[in-house]
């Protein structure tokens, strides 16, 4: 098994987020021996759409991507709908690209994405119905189980998410190398 150990991730998610998008990512990279954080716009604690409760553990406001190793976006439509429309939120995930580390974005996550302006040229995948809103940002849309484009590891669905946690942890493990 890869070891992360020395490394911490940062998850950014707020209300709504698709719990196995959280949690099993969430999972996979404690056991692989990384630091997990929630990052969220949210105070306290968020809740999934199925009930799964987390805790906060840094407003996004106060968050900054030079202390992560890598970020992962969950999806869940209310949740990522929300965090596109918050400026924290999105300021943070794009400062991953910035300082070319791994992030991990599945289903809905992709608009965050999109909100900060990184997609383009880039190819990945997405819940079926970002595929418009990818293509318009100048991405190029593949119906895969996963995608790795220099960094940036995208899935659909929780149906991918032993692709998706391998890539992902791949991608976190490589990172010092690239």
């Amino acid at each position: 098994m890869t070891n992360l150990h020395g490394k911490t991730i940062a998850f950014l998610s707020t209300d709504g987020f698709e719990d196995a998008e959280l949690t099993s990512p969430w999972e996979a990279l404690k056991d692989a021996g990384a630091t997990t954080v929630l990052v969220s716009p949210t105070a306290d604690s968020i809740t999934g759409k199925n009930g799964h409760t987390q805790a906060v553990d840094v407003a996004a406001a106060d968050a900054d991507a030079a202390d992560y190793d890598a970020l992962v976006l969950p999806g869940g439509v209310v949740n990522a709908d929300d965090l596109r429309m918050d400026g924290d939120a999105v300021a943070f995930a794009t400062a991953f690209f910035t300082q070319h580390k791994p992030v991990g974005a599945i289903c809905h996550a992709a608009w965050t994405l999109i909100e900060g302006g990184v997609v383009s040229g880039r190819t990945l995948t997405s819940y079926p119905s970002l595929t418009t809103d990818l293509r318009n940002a100048g991405a190029t849309w593949v119906d895969e189980e996963v995608v790795v484009d220099d960094g940036l590891v995208s899935s659909r669905t929780p149906d991918d998410l032993p692709a998706f946690n391998a890539a992902l942890i791949e991608q976190v493990a490589g990172a010092d190398a690239a």
